[in-house]
């Protein structure tokens, strides 16, 4: 169903610190970071899930918006990056979500997909080391209580939280 490589043990335990260290960076580099997700949801109802190399869990696509580009632009080359995937059409803005736990300066939009390809499926790489797509009741076990959230919210209406 999906591919998964085990995640390095030393990477794993240093990356509290390296995010530490990245979010302090951009404290002083950047006034606001805001970063976007994409929920995909193909024709069957399943939903794509990747893991990353530097954070454990499940999570859904993921990224940055750099200086000068749209939220759907870093949405196209995250999904494209993340999941060899092409968006076909309009996505939708779910919600925009205050990120906390990260900074008080991190915000993250959260984009629905629903017309898409996906040419191959990617190959492990240096930031994506498992992905797939997968029932909403049959995530991987490491899918975090998050990205469950989210899908929840937008497959069965659960009220948004705007605070993570």
């Amino acid at each position: 169903m999906g591919l998964r490589i085990d995640l390095h043990p030393i990477r794993r335990r240093f990356e509290p610190a390296i995010r530490c260290f990245l979010h302090l960076y951009w404290r002083f580099a950047r006034g606001l970071t805001v970063g976007v997700r994409g929920l995909l949801i193909d024709a069957e109802g399943r939903v794509f899930p990747v893991m990353h190399t530097y954070v454990p869990g499940w999570h859904l696509p993921r990224g940055g918006v750099e200086a000068g580009e749209t939220l759907g632009a870093a949405l196209t080359h995250e999904l494209h990056e993340e999941g060899n995937i092409e968006v076909i059409g309009s996505s939708t803005l779910h919600a925009i979500y205050f990120n906390r736990r990260a900074s008080r300066r991190d915000h993250v939009a959260l984009y629905v997909v629903r017309s898409f390809r996906q040419s191959a499926p990617p190959q492990p790489n240096r930031e994506i080391v498992a992905h797939g797509f997968f029932a909403p009741d049959r995530l991987p076990q490491e899918t975090t209580r998050a990205t469950r959230e989210r899908i929840a919210e937008v497959l069965d209406g659960q009220p948004i939280a705007e605070l993570r």
